[in-house]
């Protein structure tokens, strides 16, 4: 069977690379063309556009580039019509993958997402396009089951697939991974996840960075993104004492005391290794006053949104100040809210259907693939 996958992001990226390792174990004969990243491709996947060419966010930055996605959206119909694949499987990526789906569902060609566009977050009503263009969703939140319910759309609850990829990886020796990566071999780490994309950084990491004199006791380390270079990151650390581990995020956060991150899939990734958390966001002005318009959430982090409750501290915009964050962060270094978290972490993790998601979901579109 013939697979196009489509990914836009590095979390796409990741999960669409264990989703081609399943694939592979569900359809021997699986041929896999894929979007996405060095992970997809090392999975088997025949890259055809990186992630790294795509990640334009926020209102502004997408209408400033509105050159570049068409052309992207020109080339991806020009590759799939190409490839002639059997069906087409949407990671997330919203923007561009549901102007994909339309054009393929219309050519006749079987349609699948995984991991489902945020619909719940804003603009509930493309949910008819959904239903008209996609055959099949499976997703990866307990509480999209119950919104495509009440929508009367089937879809295949399958797990969050970062369970398996967290339980899969092989323990860390500490001493070894400080001694590599020259950090103190007492101080207790914070890690710094500023996104991974460049507009995300360039919002977040100065003020992330504001705090490093404050905690003298404690090493702040910068989880550098796969999709940026390190010199991305060197114009922000002139004067302090910050190193930056590329492509290591799991491993930091396993010894990790803390952490500052910005909203995104990172925040779940943190709770999974039980990290106490503070959750920062800031946009440019325009694109922030547009999102709070159509944005319906009473939350923005992942871990809050499955939770239904504020279980970690949420610094969003005009609140993401340096003053508030050094508060946030005593709170989870020496706190009550530290111990409340990770006992909220449990819970989280309860909630988000055990391991096996990548695997429920290759066979789902498998079967699909062949009806």
């Amino acid at each position: 069977m013939k697979y196009y996958i489509i990914a836009g992001e590095a979390s796409g990226d990741l999960h669409g690379s264990n989703l081609i390792k399943a694939l592979k174990v569900e359809d021997t004969d699986a041929d896999i063309r894929c979007w996405g990243g060095d992970l997809m491709q090392s999975a088997g996947g025949d890259l055809a556009k990186h992630y790294k060419d795509m990640a334009f966010m926020g209102f502004l930055e997408v209408l400033m580039n509105l050159g570049a996605i068409f052309k992207n959206i020109a080339f991806c119909k020009s590759d799939i019509t190409y490839f002639q694949p059997d069906i087409i499987v949407f990671i997330d990526y919203s923007g561009f993958n549901l102007r994909i789906a339309k054009w393929a569902k219309k050519k006749g060609i079987r349609t699948n997402y995984y991991i489902s566009p945020q619909l719940w977050a804003s603009r509930e009503g493309r949910i008819e396009k959904i239903k008209r263009d996609v055959d099949a969703m499976h997703v990866i939140l307990p509480f999209e089951e119950e919104f495509y319910k009440k929508h009367n759309y089937p879809v295949n609850f399958v797990g969050h697939p970062l369970i398996d990829a967290i339980s899969n990886r092989a323990e860390l020796n500490e001493e070894l991974f400080r001694t590599n990566h020259q950090l103190d071999t007492k101080k207790p780490i914070i890690a710094l996840l500023p996104g991974s994309r460049k507009q995300e950084v360039q919002k977040m990491l100065s003020v992330m960075l504001s705090l490093t004199a404050d905690f003298p006791d404690h090493e702040f380390v910068i989880a550098g993104a796969p999709s940026l270079d390190k010199e991305f990151y060197t114009p922000y650390l002139s004067g302090k004492n910050v190193k930056i581990i590329q492509n290591k995020t799991y491993d930091l956060l396993s010894i990790a005391t803390a952490a500052l991150v910005t909203s995104g899939t990172a925040t779940l990734e943190t709770a999974l290794f039980k990290v106490p958390q503070v959750v920062c966001y800031k946009a440019n002005w325009i694109s922030y006053q547009i999102a709070k318009r159509i944005i319906t959430l009473e939350y923005i982090s992942l871990v809050n949104l499955i939770m239904k409750k504020e279980v970690v501290t949420e610094l969003i915009q005009n609140n993401f100040t340096q003053k508030k964050l050094k508060t946030a962060l005593v709170d989870i270094l020496l706190g009550p809210a530290r111990r409340e978290q990770i006992l909220n972490y449990g819970a989280l993790i309860k909630k988000l259907g055990g391991t096996g998601a990548s695997a429920k979901a290759a066979s789902h579109i498998y079967k699909n693939s062949i009806k």
